[in-house]
């Protein structure tokens, strides 16, 4: 009976994190969407604005992390939802590159991918912790590749980067999830359950977010 008390309770606590994830996927692609078909994403290519949507994502994340602490649930709801609407606007500028064809098929391939990989994660007896340093690493590698570049210009390393970035996020997409399900039985009854429930949703958000973003250089066709 003790069990099957935790199986239900860790089932309700990860179909919260699944509700938000998607709830925060589905108002980013909306968003990014009107603000595509409104022009507002031709004033976010270039120029100060470009700047702005493209950086303010990270502010909102680094508050939610660094923060997670002193705010309450209520505080990082907000923040999350926030963040959901900014990532959407600074997402906004893929219409202009490729086709909403391509796009939508992007979307679906990857919603199918991150499907498939967070059930293995959750499902699997193998440990995938033992993953979780290299992939960090392996982020960390991701993001100095593509600051170096930004000065190179090379449609092959940026390929390859692609190539690479969608494995790290697939990897951490399992990583994540089996994290997110072995922390539960530390985190029930305990008043920061309801605040590591929005944490993992963007724990998941940005593994699906930037699979998706990888995996669009090689699916999506240029306008």
């Amino acid at each position: 009976a003790r069990q099957e008390t935790f199986d239900a309770g860790l089932r309700k606590h990860m179909l919260s994190i699944y509700n938000y994830m998607t709830s925060g996927v589905l108002l980013t692609g909306v968003v990014a969407l009107l603000a595509a078909q409104s022009g507002l994403a031709v004033s976010f290519a270039s120029g100060p604005l470009m700047w702005i949507v493209a950086l303010a994502p990270l502010g909102f994340v680094l508050s939610m992390s660094f923060g997670l602490n002193k705010m309450s649930k209520g505080t990082l709801q907000i923040l999350f939802w926030s963040f959901a609407i900014v990532m959407g606007l600074s997402m906004s500028t893929i219409f202009l590159r490729f086709t909403g064809e391509s796009i939508a098929a992007t979307f679906f391939a990857t919603a199918g991918a991150f499907a498939g990989l967070s059930l293995y994660g959750y499902t699997t007896k193998k440990n995938l912790q033992g993953f979780g340093t290299f992939l960090v690493m392996g982020v960390i590698g991701l993001l100095i590749a593509m600051v170096i570049n930004i000065f190179l210009q090379s449609n092959t390393m940026a390929m390859a980067i692609s190539f690479i970035g969608v494995l790290i996020f697939a990897g951490l997409t399992a990583y994540d999830t089996q994290r997110l399900k072995m922390e539960y039985q530390y985190l029930r009854g305990t008043e920061f359950a309801g605040k590591a429930i929005i944490m993992g949703a963007l724990s998941l958000y940005l593994d699906f977010i930037n699979m998706f973003m990888f995996l669009l250089q090689f699916m999506g066709n240029r306008e």
